[in-house]
This record gives structure tokens, sequence and C-alpha cells, in this order.
């Protein structure tokens, strides 16, 4: 049979022509695959063939870890089995013939048993949406499959290429910390992991009230006992070793997979297909496939060769076959690094310097050591690190073979080789270093961990033997150039001379000439890349100076002030503590509020059993949709040919504007939307229309092939572009109290300033999801990952022209929310339930994450001008300030977002005469949306950094002036709300006395006058956060109380559970009013026919309002019970709820709340906004890299006024996922778009949010105790979005260190450091002479790569 390829000319194969027959086990289970799709991903083979939606699809790419499963192959040349995690997004199905493959549901379930692994991730509190759970846990299983005891380190390590949005990371760590040799004992510092003080050991005195109490205790967990894991499948033993080596091959639609059994057939395979591509580990071409529309017709999978996988130690050095994965790398070169003399040892050093860093550990297993040679990518971690060695590599094709040096030659152009066509790599050769040769690596990326480098660089000097004359100089930098470069001119003007101060200068300048970028170069940060090639050289040659000293060889020592910029970073393992109230003494312990219980579903989602959108088995005949969106930001729409597409393989329909029944604008409270673009479109990302085909992959391939001619219209992307056009929404809001010109008049000082502040992305590991399923009478049941059930009811009802009563809204649960799912979930909504309407079948879909990002749009950018007045003894007298935000292509939610900025622009200060301005820039770009905090972060930020200016300006202390002007008992508010039960003071004072604040203050100083290249920072930082919706109408609830004859309760209620423990708080609440045990409660799901017209769950308000709800609904039938509890005092619940039934009592009963006195009027400045107020205060300390720009985050306390806490062990949860939020907001999260609205950052690799690695090493949480708040239920109060805010203290540690390295260079008074403060923003403003010799371009002389929105 002939093989037709793609393009045309794919030669007869060799050898056989069928298709062979795939054999892998899952969870122990034999799985015969008869046609293997080679396009065909382990998740999806997971998830849709065999039906295990415990591992999830988070991005696509490897970046994120929710697909984490273990893979285990039984290797023939060890005769061992070899364990291993995987990312399943990335791993080729056809990779995996004759493997074990071990998912979540394979180590435990609730209904079986559940493992040590899932059990303490969920008793520890480490779950709370839920959706990364499974991903967390089987990468801590594969650790512990291959190190039963492993230390903090190895845990840290093996998390590296997971992420979390929810927890803040600390409590997966402290679950897990009880698996390793350190933590049995706390040294006392009262942890609960296998603490004295739990195990009776403890002293008898009384435990002081405010120290730590553990939030779990960890005696109550099974016992880990690794001897009784599942055991690898004896048959697949049995077949791995009688297996002989032959080739595979695996037929698919598009492609063909062979994996050849020996390096002869490869070579010769390699020659009759020039275009085939060679795949190892898939982390580059599965890229290349999903996301730049590759199509690489022939896959060749020499994974199994000897030759390529073979290790040998020759005498120049170790030689690795080009299929060793980097792990395998990594453990052949501890072993070198730990058994040969140092001296042989610098180049495997930098090696395991870079691996360390280099992405995440399931990518590390799989990826080759070839692959990332070939792949040629400019930005490569270990590229300049071969190149700077001089490595050499071995390259065969069918007629020979040849040896070439890694140099400056061997990378010809962008992604291209020096490599003849046919060629492979077989081996490349890491040489050992010899003596007087000194070897150093170095990567710079927006994150510590799995990221992307933005320079990496590899130096090596070799000395004339006992003297420092230059022999030899290789400086090798990535991310330069559109390949990896040698830095010629520099490293041969250096040649044999001394090693010295000359010699740096010297090699600076040339550097700086060399090493020039074109301002306009890809990835932008021009100036900040150019800088780091010197500051990069800098710190080699002072550590290569340290070295000659330890040495022998005669060199003047390295300053004390500069060791620090020779040191590497290496994390510690961080430590914490929770502090809270405990309950009263005598409190009846089925009286389970105030208590820290586990969140009701963490069990199930530790084992993958818990149900998410995507999760829903399919219908028998559903159809997939993938959506046709706009690749321009602004263009009238001339023509849309789906021809092409509707031709395509497995396409059922394509769907337009004019299928929609009922009404095509939408949008959650003005109409200015469409469900598909009409005739223009006004943003890229912009829904045009929408392919409905029977699968993902084939309703995604024929989207890509519609073809939209456009007529470009000129676009508006930023905020200074809308200042300019003066394209602003209406209504521009204002809050104005006291006299502005006598306050200013007044004032001993006025500045003025402004900030940027940059947008953020929600990144919910679950992305937008859908599944719309036709009924009868025009009825239609969706099942949505939403926030607000009756806007997508009320929403989808008016696309398809059907009465709301008609549409049935759904939801289990969300995988993180964080407002991105408040409006911006109907844009898909409608689209999906559209589809399903027209074709009467029921319709999915979930975005992937690169959609998700370019479509829904995220937390608003701010730009904010302010004028402050004040006093010399640092009280603020007046402001005028203007806040600008960047609102996107539609109103969507932006006003109430910019009221809220202007409701906290005094933040926690007194300010006498104050003005406010909002204005909302119309421009081209996704709508942007709800994110925690609601615009209130945005609004304080400004207002913390005029303190800081203040302070600057006045040569005072930042903490000495913000304590000036804290609010006190009986303020009133710029929008004249007086403020009672204020507890800022006493957050305040614990604070500083938790944080040891002056202490800390007096270390700072005296580690920045010994310390030039690293500086230290510290700030305190309040929060003041209003608590209500400021739409006064919002502020309802609705709840339904169900109990049944067997005494069970079945609990509804309008909020939606997005990991904030919402529901576990409702069963708690209800628990304490029916004083029956939560055992006896379920809540099933939210859903529009249950409760209706329901708020969204937003605003922090949702425990309030429904917890309200739920105790009206349980009092009333409590009073319904009471005859039968008087007629029958000693009788059980269940005797009760019988009597009544069969006394014919209604046993149902609907519970309602609304927030009293609440309604403000901008027009009079008056009325109540807030029903109350959430206080914290955080104290954080960092210490910055001067050189690099990047920062540690070494300390930070939080104190947080929750009132009397329902649950502490949710609510220190939401205190830490906030502030970690907040922490990515305020210095790492940057989206980046071109200067045509084009979104650059749509995913993990691009897009940095909070990694294990970012959380403060000491973390101290402290719940304010005595402080119950009378306005919402138990005393409690909301803390869902008020502890985002405290993570600005870590901003202003980070400005607090840059004072200190400007005033080395002699620079003093308030600057702009705009947010984020990323490694870039944090170097360029630690100006210095190495900064003096790259100055920027002038703006305007050319087109910038990125701009800031």
């Amino acid at each position: 049979m002939e093989l037709k390829e793609t393009n045309g000319n794919m030669k007869q194969l060799t050898g056989g022509t069928g298709t062979d027959e795939l054999i892998l086990f899952v969870n122990g289970k034999k799985v015969v695959e008869k046609k293997p799709d080679p396009e065909m991903t382990l998740l999806t083979f997971l998830r849709r063939r065999l039906g295990l939606t415990g591992t999830k699809l988070g991005c696509a790419e490897g970046g994120c870890g929710a697909c984490t499963v273990m893979v285990s192959r039984y290797q023939k040349h060890t005769q061992q089995v070899l364990h291993y995690s995987v990312n399943a997004c990335l791993a080729p199905l056809c990779s995996l013939h004759l493997v074990a493959v071990t998912t979540v549901e394979g180590i435990g379930s609730v209904a079986r048993k559940l493992h040590p692994v899932q059990e303490r991730i969920a008793k520890a509190h480490g779950s709370q949406c839920g959706f990364c759970t499974p991903g967390i846990v089987m990468s801590m299983y594969a650790l512990l499959r291959n190190n039963p005891t492993p230390n903090m380190a190895d845990i840290q390590e093996a998390f590296q290429g997971n992420l979390c949005r929810c927890t803040g990371y600390r409590p997966i760590l402290e679950g897990y910390k009880t698996f390793t040799k350190e933590g049995g004992c706390c040294g006392g510092r009262g942890r609960d992991n296998g603490c004295c003080m739990t195990n009776g050991n403890a002293a008898e005195e009384d435990i002081d009230e405010s120290s730590p109490q553990p939030l779990f205790n960890a005696a109550e967990f099974t016992p880990f006992d690794p001897t009784q894991e599942v055991i690898f499948p004896p048959e697949l033993m049995s077949l791995s070793r009688g297996q002989k080596l032959r080739s595979l091959r695996f037929h698919g639609d598009r492609v063909v997979w062979i994996q050849p059994s020996s390096l002869e057939e490869l070579l010769l395979l390699r020659s009759q297909h020039p275009n085939s591509k060679l795949v190892v580990g898939n982390t580059e071409v599965g890229i290349e496939v999903k996301f730049k529309n590759m199509l690489y017709p022939v896959i060749l999978a020499p994974t199994f060769i000897p030759e390529l996988n073979s290790v040998q130690h020759t005498e120049e050095g170790i030689v690795f076959g080009a299929a060793c994965s980097l792990s395998q790398m990594g453990v052949v070169l501890r072993k070198a690094v730990a058994t040969l003399p140092p001296h042989q040892t610098e180049v495997f050093r930098a090696v395991l310097e870079q691996l360390h860093w280099f992405a995440g550990q399931q990518i590390r297993n799989v990826a080759a050591v070839g692959g990332n040679i070939m792949t040629a990518s400019p930005i490569s971690d270990l590229n300049p690190v071969f190149m700077a060695a001089g490595c050499k590599l071995t390259l065969r094709d069918k007629d020979g073979c040849r040896v070439v040096q890694m140099d400056d030659r061997f990378f010809t152009g962008y992604r291209k080789l020096a490599v003849r066509q046919g060629e492979v790599l077989v081996s490349v050769e890491v040489p050992f270093s010899r003596q007087g040769q000194y070897f150093s690596a170095f990567k710079q990326s927006p994150r510590r961990e799995d990221d992307i480098s933005i320079v990496t660089a590899a130096m090596s000097v070799t000395f004339v033997p006992r003297t420092t004359i230059v022999e030899d100089l290789r400086l090798s930098y990535g991310g330069m150039a559109a390949t990896t470069v040698l830095a010629r001119k520099t490293a041969n003007t250096l040649l044999g001379r001394p090693w010295g101060e000359e010699l740096l200068q010297d090699a600076c300048s040339s550097l700086a000439e060399e090493m020039t970028l074109d301002p306009s170069a890809p990835g932008g940060m021009v100036t900040y890349r150019r800088t780091l090639t010197l500051s990069l050289f800098y710190k080699f040659y002072l550590i290569v100076q340290q070295k000659l000293v330890k040495d022998g060889v005669c060199v003047e020592q390295v300053r004390s002030e500069c060791l620090s910029a020779t040191e590497i970073h290496h994390p510690e393992t961080p430590s914490s503590i929770q502090v809270y109230q405990a309950v009263p003494e005598g409190q009846n312990p089925e009286n389970v509020v105030g208590r820290p219980m586990m969140h009701l579903a963490a069990l199930k989602q530790a084992t993958g059993e818990a149900v998410y959108c995507d999760d829903v088995p399919l219908y028998e005949n559903e159809l997939y949709l993938a959506p046709i969106t706009s690749s321009k930001a602004h263009a009238h729409i001339l023509s849309i040919d789906a021809l092409e597409a509707e031709s395509m393989p497995g396409v059922v329909a394509c769907v337009f504007a004019k299928d929609i029944p009922g009404s095509n604008t939408t949008g959650p409270i003005v109409h200015d939307e469409t469900v598909f673009a009409d005739s223009t479109v006004t943003c890229v990302g912009h829904i045009i229309g929408a392919v409905v085909a029977d699968s993902q992959l084939h309703a995604q391939r024929a989207a890509k092939a519609v073809k939209i001619n456009y007529q470009e219209l000129q676009p508006i992307i930023t905020i200074q572009d809308a200042i300019a056009a003066q394209s602003f929404y209406e209504p521009i809001r204002t809050i104005q109290r006291g006299d502005l010109e006598a306050g200013f008049k007044q004032a001993d000082h006025i500045l003025e300033g402004e900030m940027h502040i940059g947008g953020q992305e929600h990144f919910y590991l679950e992305t937008h999801a859908t599944l719309a399923v036709p009924r009868e009478d025009g009825e239609m049941e969706l099942f949505v990952s939403t926030q607000a059930t009756a806007k997508t009811q009320a929403l989808v009802s008016r696309a398809l022209g059907v009465p709301a009563s008609k549409v049935l809204v759904r939801v289990k649960r969300m995988g993180g929310g964080f407002g991105g799912k408040e409006s911006r979930s109907t844009l898909l909504s409608t689209v999906v339930a559209v589809a399903a309407n027209k074709l009467k079948r029921p319709v999915r879909c979930m975005l992937d994450r690169d959609e998700d990002m370019l479509i829904t749009g995220g937390r608003h950018p701010f730009y904010g001008r302010y004028k402050v007045g004040f006093m010399s003894s640092g009280k603020v007298v007046a402001l005028d300030v203007t806040y600008y935000s960047n609102t996107g292509n539609s109103m969507d939610l932006s006003l109430s977002i910019m009221e809220r900025a202007l409701f906290h622009m005094e933040n926690s200060y007194s300010v006498a005469n104050i003005r406010g301005w909002g204005f909302l820039c119309r421009t081209n770009l996704p709508s942007n949306t709800a994110f925690r905090g609601f615009g209130g972060p945005q609004g304080m930020m400004v207002a913390e950094n005029w303190m800081n200016d203040v302070a600057q300006s006045l040569g005072m202390s930042a903490e000495q002036v913000r304590r000036i002007n804290l609010y006190v008992e009986g303020d009133s508010t710029p929008y004249n709300q007086r403020l009672d039960q204020i507890t800022l003071d006493r957050c305040w004072a614990e604070c500083l006395s938790r944080s040891g604040y002056q202490q800390r203050r007096a270390a700072v100083e005296l580690y920045n006058r010994q310390n030039r290249w690293t500086k230290r920072g510290l700030a305190i930082v309040p929060t003041k956060f209003g608590i209500s919706f400021t739409a006064a109408f919002l502020n309802q609830a609705g709840a339904l109380v169900l109990i049944y004859t067997d005494g069970s309760v079945l609990l509804t209620h309008g909020g939606t559970e997005m990991g904030q423990g919402l529901h576990t708080k409702m069963v708690q609440v209800a628990s304490r009013v029916l004083a029956i045990p939560c055992s006896k409660i379920h809540i099933s799901e939210t859903s529009t026919n249950t409760v209706p017209n329901s708020s969204p769950t937003a605003a922090s308000a949702s425990s309030d309002l429904n917890g309200a709800a739920v105790q009206n609904a349980c009092e009333i039938l409590l009073k319904r019970l009471e005859p039968y509890k008087t007629k029958n005092p000693k009788g059980s619940w269940e005797d009760w709820v019988k009597a009544a039934y069969l006394d014919r009592v209604n046993l149902c009963a609907n519970g309602f709340y609304k927030t009293p006195d609440l309604g403000y009027d901008f027009a009079t400045n008056s009325g109540r906004v807030f029903n109350y107020f959430t206080y914290g205060v955080a104290s954080s300390e960092v210490e910055v890299d001067c050189l690099t720009g990047s920062h540690k985050n070494l300390n930070t306390t939080i104190v947080m006024d929750v009132g009397h806490s329902l649950n502490p062990a949710i609510d220190i949860g939401q205190v830490e996922g906030g502030f970690m939020q907040g922490l990515g907001l305020f210095t790492l999260e940057e989206l980046r778009y071109s200067p045509q609205g084009v979104l650059f950052t749509r995913g993990p690799g691009t897009y940095k949010i909070p990694a294990f690695g970012d959380i403060p090493t000491q973390l101290t949480v402290s719940l304010l105790r005595d402080a119950p708040n009378q306005k919402a239920i138990f005393s409690s109060k909301a803390v869902g979005e008020p502890p985002l805010f405290l993570a600005a203290s870590v901003f202003f540690a980070i400005k607090d260190a840059i004072i200190a390295a400007r005033a080395e260079s002699g620079l003093s008074g308030p600057f702009q450091l705009d947010s984020p403060a990323s490694a870039e923003r944090i170097r360029n403003a630690c100006a210095d002479r190495f900064t003096k010799l790259c100055p920027p371009a002038e703006p305007g002389t050319f087109t910038p790569w990125d701009v800031q929105v």
C-alpha cells in the first residue's frame, strides 16, 4: 500500500505497511489500541477514550502540571523499573508502547481507599478549587516511588512544573512535609507535623492564647508504607523482557509514526524522508503542532536506539547519547561531580546549575539533550554552556559520520544549523574542565522556576598556569540575537591580559558595543537585556577572582561588600506559622462553626473523583465547538469564507450571527456586545463564529481554515492612545469631599506623580467551559463553569429568544474563578447554546488556555496621576487623584470597578480634602473584567505610591508617615461613611510586634551598608476593604433547604463553589442552626431551578449573603419542628422529622436575606456604600539582586481582621491564596501586547504566575483575636478579596531596596516604579555604571515590540 504524504510525495515506506497495535497498561489494566493515532496525546486518550477524567487539561503546553501522570517502564539494560512523572498533554500516545501509566484514579479513591499522598494534601487544606490537585498528587507520588523518604529540597524540585492559583502553595508543602526526613519535629516552633505538642509529650502548662494553633493533626494521617504500592504489571514485565528490538509503525489520517529499532534503520528512513521530524519527548514538536499549526507527516521516534541512549566516560569527558533525557544527564553529572576532582567538573557544575532551573521535572524527565541542541532556540538554557565549553557533536547520515565542535558557526540563523540533509545528531561530548579553567553559567528569567530565559550566558576562562594572565576566554550568550552567540571580539581583546579591574572596565565597554540589539527586537526589554550581558560578566569576573584567591594564585581579595554578587541562588525551605482564635471552651463538638474543618470536596479533588464541567460524561450524539476569532484589533469584516472548513473531516456545521434566533446583542449590564461579531471586529480574539465538529481536534483544525477578509481601521490600544483620542465611556465618575483649594494652600509641600499598574490574567486552572443540551419545548440545559448562574440564564435566553424559565443553568464546581467567570463566561455559554439550538444536539466547548487568555480579558490596567499636599510632619491634607482604566472593547463591569477604585482611593488614610476622578478608556482590547479586588487594589496601589513619595521627599520612614495618617474610630471616608469598629490600629500594632519590625529595620540597614550588589528592603502596608456589592440591588440571596424523611438535608443556595469553601461554610452554618452533624447535610450543586435570580458569587460577600439566607431557611424549619421537639424532648432529629412528616408539615423552606440600609448616590455623595470593612496589615522583607533585578521574598507577616472566623483553615487559605495572587500582580505577572493589540502572552510559557518557589521563606498569618463583627453571619467577616492588596508590602519592600541601591550611585528622592516590579524594572531602576553603558533608544525613533497598555 502506498502512503500518500500530505505534501504529496511520501515515498513507499521501507518494510511493512500495516499499522502495529499499541499495548500499554493504565492503572494496572491492559489496553490494546488497534489503530493508535500519532496525533493523539496521552491526555486525550485518558479522558476521551478511557473516561479517566481525573487527569486535567490546564494549558496543553506542559507548563502547569495539571495533567501530570506517572509513567513506568522496564529497562532491559539495568533490569529495573523506571518511574517518572510526565505531562500527559504533551506525551504522544504512540510513544507509550509497553509502558505502564498510573493516573490519580489508580492510586486511591474515596470509595476504595485513599493513598496517603491524596489524604495529606486534602487534610492539610492544600486543595481549594482542586483542579491542580491531581497533578500535584501525581508529582508527589512519582517522587515517593523513587525516593520514599525525600527531603524538602526534593519535594520543591518535584513541584517545579506544577502551578496552583488558589492556595498560595504553603499548605501543600506543609502537608507533604510529613513525608520527609525533616518532617518529624518542628524544633519546638509549634508546628503540627508530627509535633510533640500533639503526640502527648507536651508540657502541661497553659499554651499562650496567641501562639500558633495547628490547622491539622498529622498524628491522624494514615501511615505511609512504601511496600504497599501498586506493583508493575507482571504481564508487562514479561512482555518487556521478551520483546525483541523491532521497529513499530502507527498510521494516522495525516501522520505516520515510525519507531526504528536500529541506528542504521533510522539513518535510512531519514534519507528517505528528509523532512521527517525526530521526536523523543515531544516537548518542542508538540508545541509547534498545537500552537504554530505545523504538520509533520512523518515522525521518527528514535527513543530506544541503544547508541542514542548510551552514556560513555572518555579521556576527554562524558559522551551522552542524543536521546538521553535531561533528568538522566543530571544524574550522571551529579555522580561525576561527587567523585571527580573539582578542577575537572567546572563545566559539569554549570550544566547542573542550568538543569536545575530548566522547565519542570515532568519536562526534564522526557526532553532529550539532542532535542535541546537541534531545536536551536536562541534562548536555550543549555546551548550557551555547550558552546562556551566547546562540546563536540557527533553527526551521522547513511554515508558516514563526522564530529563538529559546537561554536558560533554551528548555528547559522534563527533555528537553523550547520547540519546536512539526512544527518542525525548521535551524541554530544561534555568535556572535563582543566587545571586553571573556570566556568560559570547564568540564566535570567522573569520567574526562577520553570521559566523561559530572557538572557542566558556561559563563560569560560583559562589562565596561563599559576598566573592571572588570560590564555583563553569564551563568552557565550543566549537571548541576544537570533542564535546563541559568542562575544568573540571582546574575548580576543582580553587575551594575554591580567585578570583585574582594568580588564573588567575594557570588557564591559567592549561588550556594550558588541552585544547590541535593535530597539524593536522581538522579546522587547532591550535595555535590560543589554545591561544583563555586562552584569553577568561582572558576576563571572568576581566569581573567578574568588576562585583564584582560593586556589592560591596571587590576586587581590574580592571586597567583602561585593561577595553577595557571587552567590548562586538556592531555594531555602519555607517555614510558616498560622495563628487563629480557638473556639470557646465548652463549645459543643458538633457545632463546627469556628473550627478548621476540611473543604468538603477536598478528598474527591485529591482522587480525581470531583466532577468539573468538562468531566461530565459524553452524551451519545455530542459535538464539540471551536470559536472562530478575529486576528485584527479593529476592522470591518468584508467577507467570510467557510467552504474549506465545512468540507473538512468531522465538521458538522459553522455557526455565525445569522444563526441566532433571538438577539445578537449581549452584555452583563449594558448590551453593548455581540454574541457573534457581525460587520465589525473591535479586538483581537473577538468571536466571529464557531465550527462544530465530532471532536475538539477536528473543530479546532477547521476553525483555523476559515478565511476572513478585513478592512483594517486604526485601533486604540493603550490608555495613552485613549487619552490622546479622548476615547472614553460615559459616565466619568468623581467623588469629592472637603475644600481642595484650601487644602493645598494649607500644605507645607506639594508633589505630583504618576503610576502605571499592569493588568492581570485570571489564570484559573480550569478554563471557560460550557456543555449545552437541548431538551423538548425549546428548553436548554447548560452545565457551565460560571460564577453567575442567573446572568448566564438571562443572556442565553436572550440569544435564543426563549423565556428564562426554559433555560436551566447548573454549576457543580469551578476550577477557580477569581472574578473571571462573573461575566465573561457568558461569551462562551451564549455561543455554545446557539450552536446546540441550531443543531438540536448536545454541544461542548472548553477553551484551550491560549484561546481563553486571548478572548476573555483580565484585570484592568490602570494609570493614576496624583497631586498631594502634606505638612512637614508627614500628615497628608489634600489629594487630587485621577484614574484611567483600560476598559477594552465593551463596558462589561468596568463602571462598577472604577467606582470601587474611587471608593478605595485613600486606602486606610484619613485625608480631609480629597477629590478623585475615574475615566474608562474605550480601547480595542478584549473587554477587561472583574478580578479579585475589583478595582480596589489598583485604587489603593496609587494611594500607597503617593504615601511612599511623601515619606521619601521628607526623608522620613514610610512606616512613620503611614502610621500618622491611619484612620481612627469615628473618621469619615471621602464618600461620607462613618467608620465604626475599626481595628486598623490593632492590626498595625500586632503586625509590628509579630514581624519584629524594628529589629528587622535595623538588620536591613546593617545588611545594606555591608553589601553593594544585593540590597534588602522592608515595608508595612495596611488595607481597608469595603464589603458589599456597590450596586445595592445585588446585596440579596436566597436558599432552599429540604429535609427528607430519613433526616438527611439537601441544601441549595445561590452561591457557586470555585474553591473558596463557600459550600463548606454553608454546611457549617446549617449544621449549627439545625444542631445536626455536617454529615447529614448535602449540597449537590447550584442551579437556576432551585434558587432563582441569584447575584453572582463575587464581591467577597457570598458567605454573608448566602449564609444569612441559609440561616433564615433553617430557622423557619426549626420553628416548624418545634412542637415535635417539645412533645418528645428525648427523641432524635430523625424522630422529630418523621413525626412532622406524618403530621403533614412542609419540610421544605425558602430562605432569603438582603443587606439592610445600603444605597449610595454619586450626585449627592451620600448614603451607605458598604455594610462594613475588612482590615489587614502586612509587613514584608525582600532581597534584591541589583545586577540582575531578581528578588527573593524573605519574610511576610500578615495580620487580618476576619471577625470571628467561620472556618480558620478556609479563611487562612483565602488570606494566603489572595496574598500570592497579589504577589503575582505586583511583582511578576505581565501581559504583553503588540502595538497592533495582539496578545503575546497566551499561556504559562510566556505568562508567569507565582510558583512554589515564590512564597516568602518565612510566612506568618494571624487572624485578629476578639474582633466580632455584628453585621454578618455569626460575627464573621468577608475574606476573599481583602488580603490580595497586602502583597503591595512586597512591592514597596522592593522599592525600599531599590532606594538603597540608588543611594550607592548618588541618587535620592522620589522615582517612578510601575507595577509589576519585574526583574527588568528593578534592574533598570538600580542605576549604576553598567546601566550607563546601555542607554535606552529615544522613544519615537523606533517601533517597540510591545507596548504598556
